[in-house]
């Protein structure tokens, strides 16, 4: 949630980033509305309640005809009080609604746009060229079938479409690839955490999920728990309603679980192989810090990632995603997209967005400091998506012979090469 101090104050700031996402600035209209009927309604009710204290005052004084004057207007003004209080709830929910529509202020630094008006920041490797080589480069698929590494026949037999099975050297490279990014972790600063898959409502709303992601969000009726699609839900609601000391901070965490995602919208887009899937499982850095140091920490975060990619040895392009294609809670978001040889283009592996106090106005997170509580600002940034890292291991370390060289890192868990089953 936004601050209501901007709202208030400078609506045209929240205007603008609204132009800037392609969003509609009726909700801006609407809230502005909502926060005057809130405010009247509370001058409103204060005014009742104000004047019922002053007659309770007055009565044990008053005498004859004028004390059952002052108690008659006393009962007139508990049926007052009541609605008065009846309009201060109703309003003031009208305002959280109203709120709750609004994104995060989008960043003037990030571009202006939409999916595809983002800007390159850098690119780091070259792509191999397979021809020189004298081969066409298989596909991640057809890579991972004959390593004995990806079941997707069964995958939907058993589950349906977008449901894998990780097989052999597949399901043991995932058990490296998570070690040793949660190892990494680990050295920078990071806490290791493995956080429950499923959550509240209060969890996934909070983070902002529930605002523009709803139709891709699993959700459990009859237990009224959802699934998460990435750890950032649970390791933000970690410290709800809990107020930090600002000497704690930065406190920096990194989870590893499943995630799970419907993939709504999504129709037709990636049915191959295992890029897009509806489960998979990932490591994902998330920090609380306050808003000043925000920035310089979502470089930091931005770093490591670059540092991961660089590990595993992946050509690969940094991209700042424009603000139209900014989730909810993201005022600014890097993406590091790794060459995929068989579609010929970059994609998307991981990403780092700063949350500044988004998430932690909603689930109440504050940090204690020299100037009283203030709300802690929240970053999230994916260290390891182990399907998408998989891929691009296998198409980029691919031989002619069907066999994959792995970077130096994983040497020690897997050897140098992977080689086809026969």
């Amino acid at each position: 949630m936004i601050d209501p101090r901007v709202l208030r104050d400078d609506p045209d700031q929240i205007r603008a980033s609204q132009r800037r996402r392609g969003a509609s600035e009726e909700n801006v209209d609407a809230a502005v509305s909502a926060d005057e009927a809130r405010r009247a309604a509370i001058a409103a009710f204060e005014a009742v309640r104000s004047e019922q204290k002053k007659l309770g005052g007055l009565i044990p004084k008053a005498q004859g005809e004028e004390k059952q004057q002052l108690l008659a207007r006393t009962k007139e003004l508990s049926a007052q009080v009541k609605e008065a209080e009846a309009a201060q709830t109703a309003a003031a929910e009208a305002f959280d609604v109203a709120m709750k529509k609004l994104p995060n202020i989008a960043s003037p630094e990030a571009p202006e746009g939409g999916e595809d008006d983002f800007v390159v920041i850098d690119t780091v490797g070259t792509p191999r060229d397979f021809a020189a080589e004298g081969f066409e480069p298989r596909d991640h698929l057809e890579i991972g079938q004959l390593l004995g590494a990806i079941d997707v026949e069964r995958g939907a037999k058993v589950s349906g479409s977008r449901f894998y099975f990780l097989t052999g050297v597949g399901a043991q490279l995932e058990l490296a690839l998570t070690q040793l990014a949660m190892s990494k972790a680990a050295e920078w600063g990071f806490t290791p955490v493995i956080p429950p898959a499923l959550v509240r409502p209060s969890a996934m709303e909070g983070t902002g999920f529930l605002d523009q992601d709803a139709d891709s969000v699993y959700r459990l009726e009859k237990d009224d728990l959802y699934l998460v699609g990435t750890s950032e839900v649970a390791l933000a609601a970690y410290h709800s309603d809990e107020i930090l000391d600002a000497d704690s901070l930065p406190l920096r965490y990194a989870g590893y679980s499943p995630c799970f995602r419907r993939e709504a919208g999504s129709h037709g887009k990636d049915t191959r192989g295992i890029f897009r899937v509806h489960w998979f499982d990932k490591v994902e850095m998330f920090v609380y810090t306050t808003l000043e140091e925000s920035y310089a920490e979502h470089e930091r975060i931005l770093g490591w990632e670059r540092a991961w990619l660089d590990a595993l040895e992946l050509p690969y392009r940094v991209i700042d995603v424009a603000a139209g294609d900014l989730g909810a809670s993201a005022i600014r978001k890097f993406d590091c997209e790794a060459w995929v040889p068989s579609q010929e283009r970059y994609r998307e592996v991981s990403s780092a967005s700063n949350c500044t106090e988004f998430q932690s106005r909603r689930l109440d997170i504050r940090i204690r400091g020299e100037q009283g509580t203030t709300p802690a600002a929240t970053l999230n940034g994916t260290l390891c998506a182990m399907t998408r890292t998989i891929v691009a291991l296998f198409e980029n370390g691919q031989q002619a012979d069907g066999s994959v060289r792995l970077p130096a890192v994983l040497h020690p868990y897997l050897g140098e090469v992977l080689r086809p089953l026969t």
